[in-house]
Order: structure tokens, then C-alpha cells, then sequence
């Protein structure tokens, strides 16, 4: 399995807190920011394109290599490192970056999808 497969397995089913956690659906929405900033060169677009599959790719596997150095443990909350897996999740499934999910956005996602689309109106 893929590290973004893993990943999404692992963290996508936490896309349902974001129903009932406002405070995660926020640092989630931060994380994801942060990831596209540090992948893309892209400019000034309304709507973000999506990471390159590979780019996300590396940067999962070095970022799982430095949470097992520090020998990390997924928590009951959500730490620093639950809301970027989270967030690294949420672009996979956004962005159809798996084979098996080449169908766009799921309804899971709908809470950061709504907020990144209301985040766009006020520019």
C-alpha cells in the first residue's frame, strides 16, 4: 500500500470530527494551507491546483519517518502531527490523488471543502 493510501486509511475516517470540532477543522484547514504552500510554486489562483501526487508523496514518507524517529503514537485528541496526517488525507481525497478515489471531493469533506470555498469569496 502507498504511503498516501496508508495515510488516507488512517486518518480520513477523523474527516467526521470536523462536523463537531471546529477547533480541528481549523488547524486541519491551516495544516492544508501549509502543505500547498511548501508543494506548489503556484500563483495567485482563486482555487488551489492540487499537490503533485508525487510531491505529496515524498514529503508523507519523510514526514512519517521523522513522527517514527520520535517514536510518535497517534493520540486520542489532535496533536500537531494528527492534524497534518489529517490534512495530507484531506488533499488526497480532495484532489482524487489515489487510484481508487479518481471521483473528486467526498461528502466527508464537505465542512473544509465549504470553508475553503467561503476563505476564496473573501479575497
Amino acid at each position: 500500500m502507498s504511503p498516501l493510501a496508508e495515510i488516507s486509511s488512517a486518518f480520513a475516517p477523523r474527516f467526521a470530527e470536523f462536523a463537531f470540532e471546529p477547533a480541528f477543522t481549523a488547524a486541519v484547514d491551516q495544516h492544508v494551507a501549509e502543505i500547498r504552500d511548501r508543494l506548489s510554486a503556484g500563483g495567485p489562483a482563486l482555487v488551489p491546483p492540487p499537490p503533485p501526487h508525487e510531491d505529496l508523496t515524498d514529503y508523507a514518507l519523510g514526514f512519517l519517518d521523522a513522527l517514527a524517529e520520535l517514536d510518535w503514537r497517534e493520540p486520542v485528541g489532535h496533536d500537531y502531527a494528527v492534524c497534518r496526517l489529517t490534512a495530507i488525507s484531506w488533499l488526497v481525497h480532495r484532489h482524487g490523488l489515489l487510484d481508487t478515489n479518481t471521483t473528486g471531493p467526498d461528502e466527508d469533506t464537505a465542512g473544509l471543502d465549504d470553508h475553503e470555498g467561503r476563505e476564496s469569496q473573501e479575497r
